[in-house]
């Protein structure tokens, strides 16, 4: 394997699916292969696309991070685009540094991930 392929392989990638209710949804994950962001749920496979690029543009940003405390004291993450809108959503976290761990990843790996479109397999 050479360099080129070792950063591909390792590099984040958005998985965008249809659910089982016919609409739209994307997953970035990380190069570990780790959900980092759920997207939300769109009603067209542009829309979702559309989603992805709001995610891309804003994930630099971290002030477009909404930091959140769940009931049961886990800490969690919220992206935001610049008018408030949710785009996406991280899994709960054990601590802190596993949630600002994430933030940066998403940061990292948001604006050059690939997507992987399984919505036609």
């Amino acid at each position: 394997m050479n360099t080129n392929d070792l950063v591909a392989a390792m590099a984040g990638q958005f998985e965008l699916k249809t659910t089982s209710d016919g609409r739209f949804h994307f997953s970035l994950k990380a190069g570990s292969g780790e959900v980092i962001l759920n997207g939300e749920s769109y009603a067209t496979k542009q829309r979702a696309l559309e989603g992805i690029a709001a995610v891309r543009a804003n994930a630099p940003l971290d002030e477009r991070y909404e930091r959140k405390i769940a009931s049961n004291s886990q800490p969690h993450f919220r992206l935001k685009a610049a008018n408030g809108e949710t785009l996406g959503k991280s899994a709960l976290f054990p601590d802190f540094s596993a949630m600002e761990n994430a933030i940066a990843s998403v940061e990292r790996e948001a604006a050059h991930a690939a997507i992987t479109d399984l919505t036609e397999a």
